[in-house]
């Protein structure tokens, strides 16, 4: 789909075929490509359909990157068609695993608050912000979501603000105070006769769509290239003249966090990680009839592989991983 394509013009079935050939093309990618078709055929209103490719990528005999965001998004799309005890029952699942990723907290806790269950709603959204928020520092880009949804359904439930409310009005970039976007009585303005007050509801909508499209139009991550340790061998042995580039692998992995830093620093919103491989690097160079050892072709590559879904987020999750692959927790190794 093209990103200037209204959605209503989209013929969300043929999108969806065309990503599962792409996804036959680029096993690589298989996970992102047909978890973007899946939304597709949920939008078109084949919802088993959609429940069938969700169940090929969880019986992927590879594995998968977010086994539980993929659950997540199976749960919610099965009780949009009448599966509710097999729905509640993968979030049950997902709760109980506590995932590391916000992603699927916040896509279980948006299907309970959609069937108005707003106490569980609450329960795992607030389960989610308990884990995955830093104690003292910014919160990523990624947990904003679940401190908006956690502000919606408390509003809606009528409890008191807390430190966490105030914090979601504070990162909220809509120009309306998230108190008006989430307060219910919105909804009966609606149906009022009186043109005043459906010319501020109007005004209201119009600002939280703004917000919502600045959200969808964002670029892809900035993202930068790592290459892991046996990768980096391979490509300089194989190209010595990227070895001005790449003087050590330690020297490589403390320019990532280093020049990632700097970019946060800056401002720069929306940071990741991807990970290259020799054959894969090759093969782009191969696309764009050039040589793998330009080093022009290093940032351009970096860009095509996040905008093919690969990019992770920097700086991870609290208690997650290293982004480097020593198997330590980011706060114990780089994010010392």
């Amino acid at each position: 789909m093209r990103p200037d394509t209204p959605a209503e013009n989209v013929d969300h079935t043929a999108e969806a075929a065309r990503l599962e050939r792409t996804a036959g093309l680029y096993p690589e990618d298989a996970e992102a490509l047909l978890l973007q078709a899946a939304a597709h055929l949920e939008l078109s209103g084949d919802r088993p359909a959609a429940t069938t490719l969700y169940d090929r990528l969880l019986s992927s005999p590879d594995g998968l990157e977010n086994p539980y965001l993929v659950r997540a998004l199976k749960a919610s799309n099965l009780w949009e068609y009448g599966h509710e005890a097999e729905a509640r029952a993968i979030i049950t699942g997902i709760r109980v695993a506590a995932p590391r990723d916000p992603a699927p907290w916040v896509i279980v806790a948006e299907s309970l608050e959609a069937h108005d269950e707003l106490e569980a709603a609450h329960e795992t959204f607030s389960e989610g912000a308990r884990l995955l928020l830093p104690d003292g520092a910014e919160p990523p880009y990624s947990t904003h979501p679940l401190l908006f949804g956690r502000h919606r359904v408390r509003r809606m439930l009528g409890v008191e603000h807390d430190d966490w409310d105030v914090l979601a009005d504070t990162l909220s970039s809509s120009p309306v105070p998230l108190d008006e976007l989430h307060d219910p009585k919105r909804v009966w303005s609606l149906g009022s006769d009186n043109p005043a007050e459906l010319e501020a509801e109007i005004s209201r909508l119009r600002a939280e769509l703004g917000t919502y499209r600045e959200a969808l139009s964002r670029p892809f991550p900035v993202a930068v290239l790592h290459w892991p340790e046996d990768e980096l061998r391979e490509l300089v042995g194989a190209y010595p003249e990227l070895a001005a580039e790449y003087p050590s692998h330690e020297a490589h992995l403390a320019t990532i966090e280093a020049s990632l830093r700097e970019l946060a620093a800056s401002g720069t919103p929306n940071l990741g990680i991807v990970t290259g491989t020799v054959p894969s690097y090759e093969a782009f160079a191969a696309s764009e009839a050039t040589s793998p050892s330009d080093t022009d072709l290093l940032p351009q590559y970096a860009t095509t592989l996040a905008a093919r879904g690969r990019a992770v987020e920097w700086p991870p999750q609290r208690g997650a991983e290293c982004w480097c692959g020593s198997g330590r927790v980011y706060e114990g190794c780089h994010g010392a």
